[in-house]
Parts: C-alpha cells; sequence; structure tokens
C-alpha cells in the first residue's frame, strides 16, 4: 500500500510540473503577442502621423513637421493607453467573474 501512495505523490509532482511549464509557454506566448501588439502600434502610427504631418516628403523635416509628428505620436500613445488600461480592468472583471461563478458551482 505505500507504494501506491508513492506513485500517487510521483504523478502529483508531475503533474505540478507539466502545468508549471504549460504556464511558462502559455507567459511566453503572451509576451511575444504583446510585442507584435506594441511593434503593430508604432508602425500604424507612425505610417498615419507621417501621413497626416508630412504632405511633401523631402531630404529633412522642418520644424513644423518634427512638432505635428511628435503631437501626433503622443496622441497616439495617450489613446493606446486608456485603450490598454480600459482593456485590461474589463477583463480583470469578466476574470473575477468567472472565478465567483465557478465558485459558487
Amino acid at each position: 500500500m505505500p507504494d501506491f501512495f508513492k506513485a500517487s505523490s510521483h504523478t502529483q509532482d508531475s503533474a505540478q510540473g507539466t502545468n508549471a511549464r504549460k504556464e511558462a509557454v502559455m507567459n511566453s506566448i503572451r509576451s511575444e503577442i504583446a510585442l507584435v501588439n506594441v511593434q503593430e502600434l508604432i508602425n500604424k502610427a507612425t505610417e498615419k502621423c507621417f501621413a497626416k504631418c508630412v504632405p511633401k516628403p523631402g531630404t529633412s523635416l522642418t520644424s513644423s513637421d518634427e512638432a505635428c509628428l511628435a503631437r501626433c505620436l503622443d496622441r497616439y500613445m495617450e489613446a493606446f493607453t486608456v485603450v490598454s488600461r480600459s482593456y485590461t480592468a474589463r477583463i480583470s472583471r469578466e476574470s473575477s467573474q468567472l472565478r465567483e461563478t465557478a465558485a459558487e458551482l
């Protein structure tokens, strides 16, 4: 009978190790997705702001082009921050509600 408990303990340790590896992989994937999203945001903001602020591209930017680009990119980043915070709060609320519902079942 003691062998049964040892096997059960070993199985639990193995399952915990597998869960830890799965969580590590998921965290890595989340990080990669976040990085891709930030790169996409920067590329899109740069593209949009350049089109808006530099009507006639030349060999250099004028001071008004630079100021326009700075303001435009600042607005994109502020909007991204607001949306990100709102989205994170929403996900957190929904996750809490799901946990509460699951606990009630």
